[in-house]
């Protein structure tokens, strides 16, 4: 028995620009070349860059080449107008995607989607928008203004897994509501980090406890295939690897398409670590 490929192709957003990896612009650059050689189906094939570096992104791209990239606000409506149209500008970058962390524009998440959605309004309409919440513990402001944002483009959610201090990382309480919610109110989510390794374990060096990847794909299927919240809070404490495994390989590819439907992506500061822990895990993909 296999784990259906759906579950974990185009999973990993190349995020080696951000801690803790924080890799210097052109060693993200090299890594990503390489990446893209190597066409790892785990891989988005993404780079994340934020909205600030991309001119750097630019002196440093070759002219017979094309990033993908996802777009990370960290400049304000103004400055993420203007990245958004220098990369327009540029046939080597292809926006694919944005996440905005919408407490950089406003304490309230309506006024504050407005205000990202104004600085978009040349920014084609395909390109989907993940909003992080103003407060990671209560994603329901955020999902009810998306739905009065629906039709504009395509909208979705941003969970913030970890980070540099241990307050960064949520509760399995709260990702469990975060998931749940999303999956309830048909809103897709992306992550991000503290997700390099499949399952969740205590990092031995800071003390943190990290969620595991696997454990967040299958808490989503769990939600997508009717679980309730205390189940998904469940499936995200289990520490068991082989148990996680196992629940893994006994998804049916419609269940794990549903999953993915929810859970779009994660970025992932090391894109090797991602695909190591899968493959000792889990063996390859069906």
């Amino acid at each position: 028995m296999t784990v259906p490929g759906e579950l974990l192709d185009r999973l990993v957003d190349d995020a080696g620009l951000f801690p803790p990896t924080a890799l210097p612009m052109d060693q993200a650059v090299e890594r990503h070349r390489a990446d893209a050689e190597a066409a790892e189906a785990m891989h988005t094939h993404r780079f994340l860059v934020p909205a600030s570096r991309v001119g750097e992104l630019r002196r440093l791209l070759r002219d017979d080449e094309v990033f993908e990239l996802g777009l990370i606000a960290d400049r304000g409506a103004d400055g993420l107008a203007a990245a958004c149209a220098e990369a327009a500008a540029d046939p080597r970058l292809r926006l694919a995607l944005l996440e905005v962390p919408l407490a950089a524009f406003g304490e309230d998440e309506r006024p504050a989607l407005e205000a990202v959605s104004a600085a978009l309004e040349d920014v084609p309409a395909g390109v989907p928008l993940y909003a992080e919440p103003v407060v990671q513990a209560r994603p329901e402001p955020l999902l009810t203004a998306l739905a009065r944002h629906a039709g504009h483009r395509p909208l979705g959610a941003k969970l913030r897994c970890g980070g540099v201090r241990a307050d960064l990382f949520p509760s399995a309480e709260r990702v469990a509501s975060f998931v749940t919610a999303c999956v309830a109110a048909g809103v897709p989510f992306k992550a991000t980090a503290g997700l390099h390794q499949a399952v969740r374990h205590t990092d031995p060096g800071t003390g943190f406890t990290h969620h595991g990847y696997l454990n967040l794909l299958l808490a989503t299927a769990t939600a997508a295939n009717g679980g309730d919240r205390d189940a998904v809070r469940r499936v995200l404490e289990t520490e068991d690897a082989a148990e996680l495994a196992r629940r893994a390989k006994e998804l049916t590819g419609a269940q794990a398409a549903a999953a993915r439907r929810a859970l779009v992506s994660y970025g992932s500061c090391s894109t090797a670590a991602p695909v190591r822990e899968a493959r000792l895990l889990l063996g390859p993909p069906s």
